[in-house]
């Protein structure tokens, strides 16, 4: 008797200059098939050659579904093109495809095993439709990420400038062609900053969206913005769990038994920029809220790190602007007084 299809998936690992593919299908007697396999240029030409080659070897009475993982901004090209040709398309955070694979028989980490873990995770569960981002998210994260860098040249270009100064006979012509890049620095930073005035003063939802989320202590407007801009308004994010997840904020432990027992550690396995963000509203919070001084306070009592209950404090700022922007609501001094902390961090 012949086995019917009733699911096929096409599963990515996005690279910067390929996408690594692999076919499945799930039958009717629920067992999974990986039957095709194949690399394209992650190019317009390439993205293409992959639709072809997925429609030759798929059943075209079935609809396919094609999922990929969330990787910086080299998946975005393939998702908009699928998106924009009314293709099936989910995508997935890093670390749900990494906690997959660890429940997989997969020995030996490769392309190629990335790639047929995504279409297996795709053929078990039932995923969300991915839709285009919000064009206005999009573009404050390209000006967020422009400035930030911005902001590194600069703090690299003063370093240089202490060091010149420190010298026994400093450079006067190299002092003033670096503090003209510091002066150019600091217009572009202005004119950056200018452009993201403008685009939240043009659209009323962003703007009360941020106003609420200000009202937490120490998260100013820039920092709300970056928070919405790299979670393209929390789009993927189902839950504060995974929110510290994405951000590179959750607890990483290895403990087997009574002989091995490694000290907890934030994974660091998410977003740079959103992990970043973080770090100053969450010594302000300290500084300037009783709430979040009495937690850091305690947490500094049990293990003594600054830096561990530091990094508590920007899980928990970056949770309260999750609930904010859920609930529409802002900040209520006796929120965290009224649900529990969870204070076992780094």
């Amino acid at each position: 008797m012949t086995k019917k299809v009733v699911k096929q998936v096409v599963g990515i690992d996005v690279a910067q200059k390929e996408l690594v593919v692999t076919m499945g299908r799930k039958l009717d007697d629920f067992s999974i098939e990986l039957f095709g396999y194949k690399v394209f240029k992650n190019s317009d030409s390439g993205i293409l050659s992959l639709v072809e080659w997925v429609k030759k070897i798929s059943d075209n009475e079935i609809s396919v579904g094609y999922v990929m993982e969330a990787t910086g901004v080299y998946h975005q090209k393939f998702a908009y093109y699928l998106s924009e040709n009314d293709y099936e398309v989910s995508i997935v955070l890093p670390n749900k495809i990494s906690n997959y694979m660890r429940t997989l028989e997969t020995k030996t980490i490769t392309d190629k095993s990335c790639s047929q873990a995504i279409a297996q995770f795709g053929l078990e569960r039932k995923l969300d439709t991915w839709c285009k981002p919000n064009n206005v998210y999009k573009e404050l994260q390209q000006l967020t990420r422009e400035r930030d860098q911005i902001v590194q040249e600069r703090s690299i270009v003063k370093n240089q400038i202490h060091a010149e100064n420190s010298e026994a006979e400093p450079n006067l012509k190299s002092l003033d062609r670096m503090t003209s890049r510091v002066k150019f620095l600091n217009s572009q930073e202005k004119e950056i900053k200018e452009d993201i005035a403008a685009i939240v003063k043009g659209n009323l939802d962003l703007q009360q969206t941020i106003n609420r989320i200000t009202t937490i202590p120490g998260v100013g407007a820039l920092t709300a913005v970056i928070v919405l801009a790299e979670t393209n308004g929390f789009e993927l994010i189902r839950n504060k769990s995974q929110l510290a997840s994405y951000a590179g904020l959750d607890v990483k432990e290895k403990q087997s038994g009574t002989s091995v027992k490694g000290k907890p550690r934030i994974s660091k396995k998410g977003n740079r920029n959103l992990r970043k963000s973080m770090h100053l509203p969450a010594l302000t919070a300290v500084k300037w809220d009783d709430n979040f001084r009495e937690i850091y306070a305690r947490l500094i009592s049990k293990h003594g790190i600054k830096m561990k209950a530091l990094v508590a404090i920007q899980r928990k700022v970056l949770e309260l602007i999750y609930v904010l922007f859920k609930n529409k609501t802002i900040y209520d001094k006796e929120y965290i007084t009224k649900n529990s902390v969870q204070t076992q961090m780094v």
